[in-house]
């Protein structure tokens, strides 16, 4: 159980541990079922492959802040991570995996969410988070959206995945908003 990193209502935000966080990693990015709305997924990950992930994600870097994804009593259900980070524009693009099938539905995706919008906000001093989801991912749509996340756009046709064009969602978070919404 850890007894650091930046805690949720359900989770905990905390660096990535290749011993406690590397084989679920794997395990989920090769389960089709956890990759069915992802961009990763449709090729098998190789413990190698995941490994580079680890390597370059699990030390200092200038745009990128990758966090796993632990409940409270310490159970690892996920990944998030601000990636793409301009610091002149203070900007930065998110994602989330909760890789634990048994777990979604749980409320883990948007207290994920909300926790790393917090620390993207207060500590990391950025002004606004992106994402994009494809659509048909109810499931990640609805996540970002009750953690604050306003819908921007679409583009059609964005993405080819299992047998399909999926339009791209786009939306986005900025801390003015978002500082308003923890006053009510």
């Amino acid at each position: 159980m850890s007894d650091f990193g930046w805690a949720g209502e359900h989770v905990r935000l905390v660096p990535l541990d290749e011993a406690r966080h590397f084989d679920n990693c794997v395990k989920w990015l090769n389960d089709p079922e956890i990759t069915r709305w992802t961009l990763r997924g449709d090729f098998p990950i190789s413990r190698l492959s995941q490994k580079g992930f680890f390597e370059r994600f699990g030390k200092d870097s200038e745009t990128d802040v990758v966090q796993a994804v632990e409940t409270l009593d310490g159970e690892h259900v996920g990944v998030t991570g601000i990636h793409a980070i301009e610091w002149q524009h203070r900007t930065g693009v998110t994602g989330t995996l909760i890789g634990v099938r048994d777990r979604w539905g749980q409320g883990l995706g948007s207290d994920t969410i909300r926790t790393r919008s917090r620390y993207a906000f207060h500590v990391l001093g950025l002004r606004m988070l992106l994402s994009e989801v494809m659509d048909g991912n109810d499931a990640s749509l609805r996540a970002l959206t009750k953690a604050g996340y306003v819908e921007a756009g679409r583009i059609p046709d964005r993405w080819w995945k299992r047998g399909a064009y999926r339009a791209g969602i786009q939306l986005y978070l900025d801390d003015a908003s978002w500082r308003s919404s923890q006053t009510d």
